[in-house]
């Protein structure tokens, strides 16, 4: 469909029913100017088809509406009162004859459009809502009682080969209609060098000889003899010269090759099977002449050009104008396209819609041109470091948080990461993975439909701001790990296109059956997009080059590969059992490019989204592990816990690496990702009623079972990850549209709101000031801080059901090599059913009788081996030793010879000793609040801490230290 607005693209494997219609439309009169008032009928619609009731003008629900677009010598536009996909606007209602059962609708071109020079108009009619293609067919129309539509060469330029007569096929349409006895004329820089005249078919074709071939204006005249009609297109005549053929230079790479020169750049382009390639851009006002033809180097199919007199520092756009003398069937013989290795680009459709507090400055998309552009600047000022040497934390310690920058915060941008470091500091994660980045189609996106690999998104800010957010997190000790999508790519990519399926010539299409870097359709049961064919070596080098530069360039620590089970190309129209069983190429080739990101960095993480053959991924988990690599494993554990949240059984054993057998801690299992429902929703939705005093469905209840998910998950040895706002108990359903309302149908419905932007509740409803969401915060921080710092969370683990039920569960984790005297071994308790549970802990025997609830460091004498009562939802954290972050010389409880009162507390606490100072620390052991001693009273404010358990050392006059504990209420 021809429409520029993007529509949200549903990265899920679903089943619709389509509800296309064919329709008829009649325009009167059908020829036309664009000053002129027309009638646009459309009949033979069934409103059934798309649940449409009876036409109600008060109803906009049951209304027709007109979906309509025009083009021009700028490209392709929407009417400015389509409204969205979703809602049309009630200004382009169509009239309904219940009579006639037709639909009317009347408008005058330049006014409707506000503007000229149009060229055709697009229609389509819909629903109110257009969900589900609930929608009819494209239909275009010509502008203009006689209209020359030049069919080839298309474009404001052309290449002919001076050897060869150069080929003009045109057709004459008035009123949307081919003239088939057509007359033309065409002219040369205004000198006559070709006729034909009264063509039979709707195409005719017009030759150029060879001895009337130069450079210059080509305008083609059309006339309708019947009528006397006539009208005209042109295009610039480029004559190559008798021979491009150059080898490329040593050293140069495709896409920008910046000079030690900066008034000079050489650009490369890799496109086998092309003749020719202009480059057009500002610095030849993209009137592109001889001199902008690439050189070829014939043993490669590498196009290369040098440019010069460039201005360092000045901001430059260009495209490549890609030429096939011979195209294929329903092929274009021009493409004009940005840089497939764009680091920026600049979008005509995209824009004009962002912030400009997100992209100050944002560079003008060049008048007259049409697509994407590039953005070269030579002689930039490079970004100024803080961190050259950031050393990442072990696979073993990663504590991943997974943010969609959209829905993080108010502006939707990078500097609501940096404004938010000390949220992920004090919640002592170790890493935040992004999800996709890089430049995708539309603003508000999720990021998967990527149509520029290397290019950044502008709409969350500048390639700066985006350094910055990296430099940030590494000098707060956070790694940085990208989505990146190399399953697939969508229409505006330019390896797509320039190998393109366009048989309605609209300059949209999939991949033809000579593209080397896409499959025509997809060789596996996991369709997105199109297909990327990565046993193609040209795909292959695409994805290391990619790789390397964000590597390289953002210095980002790791890579999350999405949807890994499409990288074979052995399952030709089978269905999953064949996808998702072992396949060597997908194997050999994921390890070519775990390798190829090892080489840039060998700490670097490589991530796969696979969740696929158990034999598979532990080939890939176990690979190179004796070099301390091996890849991670997304490991989806949604429903298990969704279950224990709810307050039902089930099994979660699965969320750890010995589950898959890998000789290596690389399993990164997760509750939560952005790819499924909030399990606090599910919980306020559907859990468990059967007690009152404790119905999960209540909110407070729900939010009070969530750190037991925590302690169940992240505590379990090996990488593990975090949805963003999962530590506040986010309840917001992942199919929360974006004006709130829950698409209650889930997502068996199209269009189901799962990918819409999300409501900003969590910083505007100050989620941390909640007592009960900043318990889940606090708890998650103690769970983390212990994971990270105490070497027994490197050692192994198992689960154990008490008496059967796995509401009842037992994680133990230790490791036998620790030294004596420190934490070796690990008993971990919670009750997920709704009533109180005794559960006996069955501790270790050989450590001793005495244990620590590592959550406060208070003791316990285990000599009894008796059970312990555990509330409903709720868990208990055993060490053999103390938490050695609490235990440490700032968290000594000494005897309190000193008393905190009240306590609990909710405003002031105070102090029956003179003091010197006073120091308030958070259970992670954060310093949160500091005072000095001796005031008059005795009293300390502390109603700026949130609700929580915090410690307080106290030091008094003569250099005493203790440390006491206290509640903020």
């Amino acid at each position: 469909m021809k429409k520029i607005v993007q529509l949200s693209l549903l990265l899920l494997v679903t089943s619709i029913f389509a509800q296309v219609q064919n329709v008829t439309f009649d325009i009167s009169p059908p020829a036309f100017n664009e000053d002129e008032l027309i009638t646009i009928t459309v009949s033979g619609l069934n409103r059934a088809t798309w649940g449409l009731t009876a036409d109600d003008v008060n109803d906009p629900l049951s209304g027709v509406y007109l979906w309509m677009w025009r083009v021009d010598g700028s490209g392709q536009q929407d009417s400015p009162t389509n409204g969205l996909w979703t809602d049309s606007d009630e200004s382009q209602r169509m009239t309904y004859n219940s009579v006639n059962d037709e639909y009317t609708f009347q408008l005058t071109p330049d006014a409707f459009f506000g503007t000229t020079g149009i060229t055709q108009i697009g229609m389509l009619v819909k629903a109110n809502d257009g969900t589900g293609d609930k929608k009819s067919q494209d239909n275009l129309v010509d502008v203009g009682r006689a209209v020359v539509q030049l069919v080839q060469p298309t474009g404001a330029a052309a290449v002919a080969d001076p050897n060869v007569d150069f080929d003009i096929r045109v057709r004459l349409n008035t009123g949307g209609s081919p003239v088939f006895a057509a007359n033309y004329e065409v002219f040369l820089n205004n000198i006559s060098v070709a006729t034909a005249f009264g063509c039979g078919t709707p195409t005719c074709l017009v030759k150029i000889p060879v001895a009337n071939l130069t450079d210059g204006e080509i305008r083609v005249v059309g006339t309708n003899p019947s009528t006397g009609d006539s009208n005209e297109a042109s295009f610039e005549l480029i004559l190559a010269p008798s021979s491009i053929d150059q080898a490329l230079p040593a050293g140069l790479v495709d896409g920008i090759n910046y000079d030690a020169d900066p008034t000079k750049a050489t650009l490369v382009l890799t496109a086998p099977l092309k003749d020719y390639v202009l480059v057009a851009g500002s610095f030849n006002n993209y009137s592109p002449s001889t001199a902008d033809i690439m050189k070829r180097d014939a043993t490669t199919g590498k196009f290369w050009l040098e440019l010069t007199g460039l201005t360092p520092g000045q901001v430059e756009t260009y495209q490549y104008w890609v030429y096939d003398a011979s195209p294929i069937a329903n092929s274009p013989g021009l493409v004009k396209a940005a840089d497939p290795y764009s680091t920026l680009v600049l979008s005509p459709f995209d824009d004009p819609f962002i912030p400009a507090v997100s992209y100050p400055n944002l560079p003008t998309y060049p008048a007259g041109q049409e697509r994407e552009v590039t953005v070269l600047q030579t002689g930039q000022t490079p970004y100024n470091w803080q961190v050259t040497n950031f050393s990442k934390p072990k696979e073993e310690d990663l504590i991943i948080y997974e943010v969609l920058v959209r829905d993080f915060d108010a502006n939707r941008n990078y500097q609501d990461l940096i404004d938010r470091i000390e949220y992920f500091k004090d919640l002592n994660i170790n890493a935040i993975q992004l999800m996709p980045v890089m430049e995708f189609e539309g603003n508000e996106s999720w990021g998967y439909n990527t149509s520029f690999h290397m290019a950044l998104d502008k709409f969350y800010g500048t390639p700066d701001k985006f350094k910055e957010l990296i430099d940030v997190c590494h000098q707060n000790g956070i790694a940085v790990i990208l989505d990146i999508a190399f399953n697939h790519a969508f229409g505006r990519n330019p390896l797509i296109r320039m190998w393109m399926n366009d048989p309605d010539g609209d300059g949209w299409g999939g991949p033809s059956s000579e593209n080397p870097y896409f499959n025509e359709t997809a060789l596996h049961a996991y369709s997105v997009g199109d297909d990327f064919d990565h046993s193609s070596q040209l795909t292959q080098d695409y994805v290391k080059q990619v790789t390397a530069y964000w590597i390289n360039e953002y210095k980002i620590d790791g890579f999350r590969w999405d949807l890994t089970k499409g990288f074979t190309q052995n399952c030709p129209g089978a269905g999953e059992s064949c996808t998702n069983q072992y396949q060597p190429d997908r194997v050999a080739v994921l390890k070519e490019y775990a390798d190829h990101t090892w080489a840039q960095d060998p700490d670097h993480y490589v991530i796969f989204e696979h969740l696929g053959d158990a034999v598979e991924e532990k080939e890939w988990a176990d690979y190179r592990l004796g070099e301390g690599k091996g890849i991670m494993m997304w490991r989806e554990m949604f429903e298990s816990y969704k279950e224990l949240t709810l307050g039902f059984t089930a099994d979660i054993s699965g969320i750890g690496h010995n589950s898959s057998s890998f000789n290596g801690k690389r399993m990164l299992g997760y509750a939560e990702s952005h790819d499924k429902d909030r399990l606090m929703y599910e919980a306020i939705e559907f859990g468990n009623q059967s007690n009152p005093s404790h119905d999960v469905r209540d909110l407070n209840t729900a939010l009070s079972r969530i750190p037991a998910i925590g302690a169940f998950s992240l505590m379990v040895p090996g990488p593990k990850m975090i949805w963003h706002f999962q530590e506040l108990g986010m309840n917001n359903s992942i199919y929360t549209c974006n004006n709130g309302v829950v698409n209650t149908e889930g997502d068996a419905i199209p269009g189901d709101c799962k990918l819409d932007t999300k409501p900003q509740p969590q910083w505007a409803q100050n989620w941390l000031a909640d007592p009960n969401r900043r318990a889940i915060y606090d708890s998650y921080a103690t769970l983390i801080t212990l994971k990270i710092n105490e070497p027994v969370f490197e050692g192994d683990y198992s689960f154990s059901s008490y008496n059967n039920n796995n509401l009842l569960q037992r994680l133990y984790i230790f490791d036998t090599s620790l030294p004596s005297n420190t934490l070796k071994s690990v008993v971990v308790v919670a009750n997920f059913d709704v009533v109180a549970r005794s559960i006996d802990p069955n501790f270790p025997t050989d450590l001793g009788n005495t244990w620590y609830n590592l959550s406060d460091n208070s003791s316990i004498d285990i000599t009894s081996r008796a059970p312990i009562m555990v509330p409903p939802g709720q868990f208990v954290i055993y060490g053999n030793e103390p938490n050695a972050v609490l235990s440490s010389d700032e968290f000594s409880l000494n005897s309190q010879d000193i008393l905190i009162y009240p306590n609990p507390a909710s405003d002031l606490i105070s102090v029956d000793a003179e003091i010197e100072r006073m120091t308030v620390y958070n259970i992670a052991g954060k310093a949160v609040k500091s005072f000095k001693g001796n005031n008059d009273s005795k009293s300390y404010d502390i109603r700026s801490l949130s609700s929580g358990l915090y410690f307080v050392k106290v030091t008094s006059v003569d250099g005493n230290s203790e440390t006491l504990k206290f509640i903020k209420q």
